[in-house]
């Protein structure tokens, strides 16, 4: 049986020596840059004839579009709108990756936690910057909540701390963890289709099962991750 793992491991498709940097092309490179393809092609492909009775191609385009606006919209408000390019890509880079993840043969990058908590560090150094050139020095009250009683605040404040410091970790580990077991999965059952022979079958009745609940997380940690990304941003904002 093939090792389940194997799947995740990183291939040198170009081999690129920056001095001390190994900037070389890899398979997961590869997949980043299709993943961008696709989305590229999907969002200018359904909207180059701008029809005002939309076809299937151009609705789904516009429902992608609501979706993500109205994600914004109701966790961040109408603040949230100069940064609705940046949440949009977001959702459809992920959601690209990990659709592209399932098919044969192919690479799942956010499989991998330095990709996903590169990402999350991004959102986390985000949001942190907008926070304090919206509040200067006022931010830091958000690790002490207005009207909590002071004896409270050497014990709240530590674990606000804590607890705003973990948020990429917690982002990169959450979308990490569940497209890794995924995918583990699937490979050990696959493997058992083959193992088994003509008993194959009920593995293979399991892959179909899990290969469709695969489908459903795809879609949801892209939106996880997206819609933790614009609390975030709202606490940026708004603070508590």
């Amino acid at each position: 049986m093939a090792n389940p793992l194997e799947q995740f491991e990183i291939k040198k498709m170009l081999d690129v020596d920056l001095g001390f940097v190994d900037a070389s092309f890899t398979n997961s490179a590869l997949f980043m840059v299709l993943s961008v393809a696709v989305v590229g092609v999907f969002l200018i492909g359904g909207m180059r004839q701008r029809s005002l009775v939309p076809g299937r191609w151009q609705s789904m385009v516009e429902i992608s579009y609501e979706f993500v606006a109205n994600m914004v919209r109701d966790n961040v408000g109408s603040d949230g709108r100069k940064y609705f390019p940046f949440i949009f890509s977001l959702f459809m880079f992920l959601l690209a990756g990990n659709m592209l993840g399932l098919l044969p043969y192919s690479f799942t990058f956010t499989s991998h936690i330095a990709v996903t908590f590169a990402m999350a560090l991004v959102v986390f150094i985000g949001t942190t910057v907008i926070a304090f050139a919206k509040h200067g020095v006022k931010f830091f009250g958000f690790f002490l909540p207005h009207g909590t009683p002071i004896f409270v605040a050497p014990l709240l404040v530590p674990i606000e701390i804590l607890s705003y410091f973990f948020r990429p970790i917690s982002l990169a580990l959450r979308l990490f963890a569940n497209m890794t077991a995924g995918h583990t999965l699937l490979k050990v059952f696959g493997g058992f289709v083959v193992a088994m022979g003509v008993a194959g079958v009920v593995p293979l009745v399991a892959v179909v099962a899990v290969t469709g609940i695969e489908l459903i997380i795809a879609f949801l940690q892209a939106f996880v991750f997206t819609i933790l990304t614009c609390i975030y941003l709202n606490d940026a904002l708004h603070m508590h």
